[in-house]
């Protein structure tokens, strides 16, 4: 006797059959990086392994905004877009105009050949102050005066959400220098000369990227949800000691001086879980800062045991040499070699591109700097959950400029 087979047997094995197909004509393969059920390093192996040079330096380079195409965001590999002073969609942008600028540019870097996401950063250093309309708060000279942490923290929080508003995913920011002269023009800047206060108020960090999960390891980066963004603790390290103040100037002072003036902030906020950590313009004894090896690797990546990626300043490593972008090979390659992980070029990525290719192919810069640096970028990239999470996250439109009323309620209750 014939047995039938019944219709959801028909239906299971006609579906097997058109999914085996397609695997078939695809040539679809599991690949790990793309699990988030997977651990964070067997993510980043698998990544870098499938990963060309030309692919990795394409991670390492962050090209202001005005700049890019989705295009070039797919072609070269780009890891990072930034929007710098005053580089906006449009006068007077919306949220939408900056979330479809976002999206565009994203879906550029989604459509490489491996899919990596970019991270977009921007200046949010008192509320999101390079976007209409946004919720302004006091610089950082006023929220030290407070000496309140938590509304710090409030306030960082508060930042985090109207950055995500425009789709952003990354802010440049908090500045933790210590100002140990007043004539320095960014000194509000600044929350302190005291570094005691300085070190309460990377409570900051918390706000932005969330509370980090107790018993987590020390160093390693912590962003906690749709509603946070990457933080960045900037400027390292002693921008606010230059002499007589001068801006990007020269910080002189002994071990001593450094350890405990300017550089516990830095150990504060990696303990919180910072994300990533900007260089400064400035020199420490005469030193670069964007070539000073001896800090950046040997000190803050090596002693401290930072895990996020290092960032240059807006073509900190063309200030490495005078005048601006003179002999612009050597510069790029004591910046990378000092240990700087993305640059912000933010005008020519062709020409750092295939200036780190050459130093790599004529063993100048050694394929372990490149990895290093690639795999701290991919790091903060999956802690942010970008792979599953890369597009802007419309339902926060309507949070832009309403952060005020939330603050103006802790403030009061906080001094009753």
């Amino acid at each position: 006797m014939m047995v039938r087979p019944s219709s959801s047997g028909l239906l299971v094995g006609l579906l097997w059959l058109c999914c085996w197909g397609a695997m078939a004509q695809t040539g679809a393969e599991y690949m790990a990086y793309k699990d988030p059920k997977q651990p964070l390093n067997r993510r980043i192996k698998d990544l870098m392994g499938r990963m060309t040079l030309e692919e990795k330096i394409g991670q390492m380079t962050q090209l202001d905004r005005a700049n890019v195409t989705a295009e070039i965001m797919r072609d070269f590999s780009l890891g990072s877009v930034l929007s710098g002073g005053g580089s906006v969609p449009r006068e007077q942008a919306s949220p939408q105009d900056w979330i479809n600028m976002f999206n565009e540019f994203q879906k550029g870097a989604l459509s490489s050949r491996l899919g990596i996401p970019m991270i977009y950063g921007i200046d949010a250093v008192h509320g999101h102050n390079n976007v209409y309309k946004a919720t302004i708060f006091p610089h950082n000279v006023g929220l030290g005066a407070t000496r309140d942490p938590e509304l710090v923290k409030k306030i960082g929080a508060a930042t985090a959400l109207e950055v995500r508003a425009t789709g952003i995913n990354y802010a440049f920011a908090p500045c933790i220098a210590v100002c140990r002269d007043p004539r320095w023009g960014r000194c509000y800047e600044s929350y302190s000369e005291d570094p005691a206060v300085v070190i309460q108020m990377t409570d900051v960090i918390l706000g932005l990227q969330g509370e980090i999960p107790a018993g987590s390891r020390k160093g390693v980066p912590y962003v906690g949800g749709k509603d946070k963004v990457a933080a960045c603790a900037k400027h390292f390290v002693g921008d606010g000691g230059t002499t007589r103040g001068i801006n990007e100037n020269n910080t002189v002072i002994d071990r001593h001086g450094l350890l405990s003036i300017h550089m516990p902030a830095y150990y504060h906020s990696i303990i919180k879980g910072v994300s990533t950590i900007m260089v400064s313009y400035s020199s420490l004894n005469g030193k670069k800062m964007h070539a000073h090896h001896e800090l950046v690797t040997k000190f803050l990546k090596d002693t401290l045991k930072f895990r996020g990626f290092v960032i240059s300043d807006w073509q900190g490593i063309d200030k490495i040499n005078y005048p601006l972008h003179s002999n612009y090979p050597e510069a790029v390659l004591a910046g990378v070699q000092a240990g700087i992980d993305m640059v912000m070029v933010p005008f020519n990525h062709t020409e750092f591109i295939g200036i780190v290719t050459d130093h790599v192919n004529n063993k100048r810069i050694p394929m372990s700097r490149i990895d290093d640096a690639v795999r701290r970028i991919l790091r903060v990239k999956f802690v942010m959950g970008l792979f599953e999470n890369p597009l802007a996250d419309e339902s926060f439109v309507d949070k832009l400029g309403s952060q005020v009323t939330n603050l103006i309620s802790y403030t009061k209750s906080s001094k009753i």
